[in-house]
């Protein structure tokens, strides 16, 4: 499981999670604001284009009723879009809980606290891909 961490010995107040999806690896920042939400130094609406990534990356937010009361940054890398969104939305989830341990039952709830442990399966070797078999042939 990740390490969430929050940093009081500097007096921030801030709280830090870590999530995971696919290839994808998101460290989250979350501190009292007025709901500012930053991926990799872009607003989310330039950093996700498509509305269901950034109902990913809200959903903790929504589900807590913080998206007006915290600001949020977030660095990713790796993997794809969705990968990506869904890492947001996993340290997101976990920084709030560092935040405030009372939100741990509505995110656990809406089940943002578990991580999707799906990978891509690696290809075999005499298969075309991880289990699709050559095309048959009679002659």
């Amino acid at each position: 499981m990740a390490q969430a961490t929050t940093s009081e010995a500097k007096g921030t107040g801030d709280s830090l999670g870590t999530g995971r999806r696919k290839s994808s690896v998101a460290r989250v920042r979350v501190r009292p604001g007025t709901g500012m939400i930053l991926i990799n130094r872009r607003p989310l609406e330039d950093y996700f284009p498509l509305p269901q990534h950034r109902n990913a990356v809200m959903a903790p937010l929504v589900h807590t009723a913080k998206t007006e009361e915290v600001d949020v940054s977030v660095r990713v890398h790796g993997g794809g879009p969705t990968g990506q969104a869904d890492a947001c939305k996993l340290g997101i989830a976990r920084a709030l809980k560092k935040m405030d341990v009372t939100l741990e039952a509505p995110l656990r709830d809406s089940n943002l606290l578990t991580r999707d442990g799906r990978e891509v399966e690696r290809k075999k070797y005499g298969l075309r891909g991880a289990r699709r078999a050559t095309q048959f042939s009679k002659r």
